[in-house]
């Protein structure tokens, strides 16, 4: 307020800062000493606030260098001039501006010597966070969603993934929200989300998914075998898959108290009393389920009689063993005699080649014995 000529008063009002959003019409009101009296002032004045127009427009120069650009939807001057803000500090005049791809940095322009307001900020996506609905137990049939979200501008595209063990992780959406309107068991795991704009890219930590599920039936896996000698041990093992894991109890058939508890179950010394149907039940705070029956019985044949079986079928082995051997014998023999055979012959034949020599011999033993018989006289 400020007094003037005449007794008249001027009232100012000074709008620092002016922003589009102050557009409207002021009116001016007087209120005096006495309570309930005032008076206003009509028709206000309307101010009018346009915005400057400006915007960065961006462009991949190439792998490494990004090109802002600043544009007004203004009429401008040809005497206009633009200015560069990083993070709402000056850093050069110009039209345009190359920063590097993946910077974290805002980045904004101004006319020079304006006082309005520059563009709105440029900057590459922040990490992403996820979120879960509904945040409780995630119970198997349900229906789940996970949203992903960050700040950038331009806007960012969004990419869910799911991790392996094995391999990369598998591309699932890309979509701001990954929807399981039926969530199963398979869908538990480590889910990502990555947030990108042409300024740069980021991914989200890892979320884990944990699906509740009560006990599939359960199999059971007897070992050595169902069929039983008196005084054996037989161990009986029960498996499924639920989440959380679950408890075991065994039960035999018709009998409404339980023979043990835990994944094993073992039998010793087994008699005719152990033999019957045996299953398991497998329970956790989701649900239980029962296996089928398994009937375990006392073999039909005795020990002493299993003994005898034994003893017979050993007797008849090494039987089997002595005639193998003594076949072998008999034929090595005759092959030892069939070599020696073919040199008694050929002496023979040499004999018979030289008749003659035998001959002479005699002639000279006969010529021999008369004088042998004179020296004898």
């Amino acid at each position: 307020m400020s007094p003037s000529a005449g007794g008249l008063v001027v009232f100012l009002l000074s709008v620092q800062d002016v922003r589009e959003s102050d557009s409207a019409e002021y009116k001016l009101t007087l209120m005096t000493n006495k309570p309930g009296e005032k008076y206003t002032g009509s028709p206000g004045v309307t101010l009018s606030v346009t915005d400057s127009g400006l915007q960065v427009q961006v462009r991949r120069s190439d792998s490494t260098w990004l090109e802002l650009t600043c544009h007004s939807s203004c009429v401008l001057s040809d005497r206009a001039e633009y200015v560069w803000y990083k993070n709402e500090k000056y850093i050069k005049r110009g039209s345009s501006l190359l920063v590097s791809s993946g910077s974290t940095d805002r980045y904004s322009c101004y006319l020079r010597g304006s006082s309005g307001h520059g563009s709105p900020a440029v900057y590459g996506p922040q990490r992403p966070s996820v979120s879960v609905s509904p945040s409780a137990e995630m119970l198997e049939g349900g229906s789940v969603t996970l949203t992903c979200s960050t700040d950038a501008n331009p806007a960012a595209s969004y990419t869910w993934y799911k991790a392996h063990r094995t391999s990369d992780p598998h591309l699932l959406s890309k979509e701001p929200q990954l929807v399981f309107s039926s969530i199963q068991s398979s869908d538990s795991g480590n889910y990502s989300c990555t947030a990108e704009n042409q300024l740069g890219r980021k991914t989200s930590d890892f979320i884990s998914i944990d699906v509740k599920y009560g006990p599939q039936r359960p199999s059971v896996s007897v070992s050595p075998s169902a069929e039983m000698l008196e005084g054996d041990s037989v161990t009986l093992t029960c498996s499924t898959d639920a989440n959380p894991a679950a408890n075991y109890t065994w039960y035999k058939e018709h009998e409404d108290s339980p023979r043990a508890s835990g994944q094993i179950f073992t039998i010793t010394n087994f008699t005719a009393e152990h033999s019957g149907n045996y299953y398991c039940e497998a329970q956790n705070e989701m649900g239980r389920s029962n296996s089928t029956l398994l009937l375990i019985t006392e073999s039909a044949v005795d020990r002493t009689t299993m003994i005898i079986h034994i003893t017979r079928w050993t007797l008849v082995s090494v039987m089997v063993i002595l005639l193998l051997l003594f076949c072998l014998w008999t034929r090595k023999k005759k092959a030892v005699s069939s070599t020696t055979e073919p040199h008694e012959s050929r002496e023979a034949v040499e004999m018979d080649l030289h008749p003659e020599f035998e001959d002479l011999s005699d002639m000279a033993a006969q010529r021999e014995d008369p004088e042998e018989q004179e020296d004898q006289v």
